[in-house]
Formats: C-alpha cells, sequence, structure tokens
C-alpha cells in the first residue's frame, strides 16, 4: 500500500530517517488516507528526541515538549511531530502522570486509542499495522487497542470519541469495547465542557447526526446531556406524532443538512417538552408554550456546554421560533414580518428547521403541512428576488435623514420614529422610498 503524502511531510520524514532516526506518519491522517479522505492535518512520530528534532530543521516552535511535541514550521505550513512515548499512570482521566520516551514504534502504537488510529506509515516501511486496524475498516468497526478499560482509563473523552468516529464512518462499535464505554461513560465528568463541546458537535455534524442514540444507549448522555435522556423517555400521545421526544428530535436531525446550527437547533429544538407536557380529557397529549421555555433550556445547556455567544443566540431563537405560523396562511405580509422578527441572515434556517421537524412527524395532515411550508417558501424567494424592505437595514431612510429635517429630535424618538415607518413598510413595501418616508416622518 502506497499513501500520497503532502512533499512537506515526505521531505520531514527524509530529513529524519537520513540523519539516522525512524519516522513516520501515524493516527488520523493515515486512517483517513486509506478511507480516500483529506487528513485534515498530518502528525509525525519519531524515534528522535525533541532537542534531535529541534536541531535538523531552521524553524521550530516547543509545542509540548515535555509530552515530545515540536512544531515544524515550513512554507508558512506548521506539522507537529511527536517522539515515540510511553506514558505513565493516568490520575486524572486525561492526562499522564509521567511520559517517557522510548525508541519503539510499537510501544507508541499501543498507548493509542481505536485500531484504525493506531496505524503508522512511511515509504520505506510501508503501512505499519500491529493492531489489525485494516481489518477493522474492512469490518467497519471501532476497536479499543489492547484492553478497552485500560484506554478509556487514560482518557475519559475516548468514550464519546468513540461514538464520533462510529458517527462520521458509520461504523459499529465493537462488542468488548462499547462494554467497557457503559462502565466509564461515568468519567466524563471528569472531562472539560470544553472538551465534551467539540466532541459532541463533531458527532452531530457528522454524516450520522443519529448516532446520538448510541451515546444514549451507552450511557454518555445521561452525564453530558441529561436533558435527552429525559426526552427519550417522555411519549407524544398526539396525531401529529409517531415518536417519543427523543425518537422525533433523531429523526429530524436525520432530515437537516450537516450545518452546526441546523444540527444543535434540531437536537434543541423540542427537549423541553417533557417540562410543558399536560394531557387532556381525551388523553391526548399536549406541549403548550415548549418554544419559549425551550430557548431557555437551549441557552442555559449551551452555555453549559461553553458554546460561543454566536451560537448560543442563533440557536435559541430558531428554537424559540421554530413552530411559528404554523396554523397560518402565510400572506406576504405575514412573511415579511416573519422574517423582520426571526432575523433575515436566521430566517432560510427557520425555513430549513420548519421541513425536518415536519419531515419527523407523522403522516397526519402531511400534505396540507407541506403545501403551507412550500407557500412560506415561495413567499419568501419572491420577498428576496425583489428586495422588499424587510428591517432598518434596508428602509430607505436613516437618522441622520430624520434628524436634518427636525433638528431638535431626541434620540429614542429618532429610534421610535424609524421603527413606525418600517412597520407601515412591512404592510406596504411600496412606501420604501425616501421621499414618501422623509413626508410620513414630518407628520409622525
Amino acid at each position: 500500500m502506497i499513501l500520497n503524502m503532502p512533499p512537506k511531510v515526505k521531505r520531514i520524514i527524509e530529513t529524519l530517517e537520513e540523519a539516522g532516526y525512524e519516522a513516520y506518519v501515524v493516527g488520523d491522517c493515515v486512517r483517513d488516507s486509506i478511507l480516500n479522505r483529506t487528513p485534515d492535518d498530518w502528525d509525525i512520530t519519531t524515534s528522535a528526541l525533541p532537542a534531535e528534532v529541534k536541531s535538523l530543521f531552521h524553524a521550530t516552535i516547543d509545542t509540548g515538549l515535555q509530552h515530545g511535541t515540536v512544531s515544524i514550521l515550513m512554507d508558512k505550513e506548521t506539522f507537529e511531530v511527536t517522539t515515540y512515548r510511553v506514558d505513565g499512570e493516568y490520575e486524572d482521566g486525561r492526562h499522564p502522570k509521567e511520559v517517557t520516551f522510548t525508541p519503539s514504534l510499537e510501544e507508541d502504537l499501543k498507548r493509542r486509542d481505536f485500531t484504525i488510529n493506531a496505524m503508522a506509515y512511511n515509504d520505506k516501511a510501508g503501512l505499519v499495522d500491529l493492531f489489525d486496524g485494516m481489518g477493522d475498516i474492512e469490518r467497519k468497526v471501532i476497536r479499543a487497542v489492547g484492553e478497552p478499560d485500560k484506554r478509556f482509563e487514560e482518557d475519559a473523552l475516548r468514550v464519546m470519541r468513540a461514538v464520533r468516529f462510529s458517527a462520521q464512518l458509520g461504523y459499529e462499535i465493537e462488542a468488548k469495547t462499547a462494554d467497557a464505554i457503559k462502565r466509564h461513560a461515568e468519567n466524563l465528568k471528569k472531562v472539560s465542557a470544553e472538551r465534551i463541546q467539540v466532541e459532541l458537535t463533531k458527532l452531530l455534524v457528522s454524516a450520522h447526526p443519529d448516532y446520538i442514540k448510541k451515546a444514549y444507549e451507552l450511557g454518555i448522555t445521561e452525564i453530558i446531556l441529561p436533558e435527552f435522556n429525559k426526552a427519550m423517555d417522555s411519549d407524544q400521545n398526539n396525531p401529529h406524532h409517531s415518536y417519543s421526544v427523543g425518537e422525533h428530535t433523531i429523526e429530524t436531525l436525520k432530515n437537516i443538512r450537516a450545518d452546526k446550527v441546523l444540527r444543535l437547533t434540531m437536537l434543541f429544538h423540542d427537549l423541553s417538552k417533557p417540562d410543558v407536557k399536560t394531557t387532556d380529557e381525551k388523553g391526548i397529549d399536549h406541549f403548550w408554550g415548549h418554544q419559549k421555555h425551550g430557548a431557555e433550556k437551549a441557552r442555559e445547556v449551551l452555555k453549559r456546554l461553553r458554546f460561543d455567544n454566536d451560537t448560543i443566540r442563533d440557536v435559541s431563537k430558531l428554537v424559540e421560533f421554530h413552530d411559528y405560523g404554523l396554523d397560518v396562511k402565510p400572506t406576504e405580509t405575514i412573511v415579511r414580518r416573519a422574517i423582520n422578527k426571526i432575523g433575515e441572515d436566521l430566517f432560510p434556517l427557520f425555513l430549513e428547521v420548519r421541513r425536518a421537524d415536519m419531515l419527523g412527524q407523522s403522516d397526519y395532515q402531511r400534505e396540507e403541512k407541506e403545501e403551507q411550508l412550500n407557500s412560506w417558501n415561495r413567499i419568501y424567494d419572491k420577498i428576496v428576488r425583489e428586495g422588499q424592505c424587510v428591517s432598518l437595514k434596508t428602509l430607505d431612510i436613516t437618522g441622520r435623514d430624520i434628524m436634518a429635517i427636525k433638528p431638535d429630535i431626541k434620540g429614542p424618538q429618532i429610534g421610535e420614529t424609524l421603527n413606525a415607518l418600517l412597520n407601515e413598510v412591512l404592510e406596504n413595501p411600496d412606501l420604501n422610498k425616501k421621499e414618501l418616508l422623509l413626508e410620513r416622518a414630518k407628520e409622525l
């Protein structure tokens, strides 16, 4: 087997070999190359000690000398080179107490998480696969290197990484590895929210976001997202639904494109339903107010998981409005007002959320729901095509224009006047002409 390494990576390996050391590309880049995927980066492992690596290259960065890692700069690109190592005892479920450098590639590969990530390659030796990673790729299996319990004791986050790789590749998790995940999921309490957030996001934007159900079955969501477990246990006895809240959520994840904000919105859009659930005298379940309650819950959980403020704002707003206009026959005015309320940037995403939500429901009134949503889309397309005003940003008058005709006007009054004008333009977009708006501003 021959892997197509970038020329700069080859040059680094050849430089190390010419100096008498071993060097290989290792880990994710090897796996991705075998799978004909483009690696995100190329990691190199070597028998050379960090000081020896630094002596061979002009531009280096001490990325993590205590762990044997030196970064080599080549034409503004950075490549990490790490010395073969053996990790000591892990006391915190994340960091080894000490690291010992070793001249043995085998010892270095033994400490890695899964067999598909424990392969090394260079052009001289070819593929070094000591733990049958190729066999697991052919079998489409995620399997821990060596003893699974030991791998998960070393780094608790590996229980999430197993599910994430499974979702990205569409692989099953090998039985012993899965059993060990169940035993060690509790240790995710030791892992930082930031690291959990990264793995959760990668799972959600993968080709199989529905594999979050595996995280549920293996006890992972009970620790990192107990709200999802509650949703999985909450039935929906309602003609519009044929799944529990959790299963409906999974269906909607499958029906929306792989965008972080969209996938997070579908994950959270109904998670507050168990909190507001009521059942009427006919035995029909209702979830009044779950949209607003859900937005608050989304904000709370996304903050807990250390998501950035922009993501928190966008997801919580889409959750709050995901049912907006559900029972309304749309007109241009209604859609313009909806765009203004939800936001020009988020409105196209809102339409995608509405469709994914519908596709995760029962077939009850499906034809009517599809036609209604198609009407929203048609009207939205017309509004965009015609460049109709839907916000202060596209209103054909500014605060300065108002001050020019009313020099004594105060700041708050300017805002009130602009909003009043916008309100009229949302009703009739033909009014969005500067001269008309100036005349109306004088009257106001």
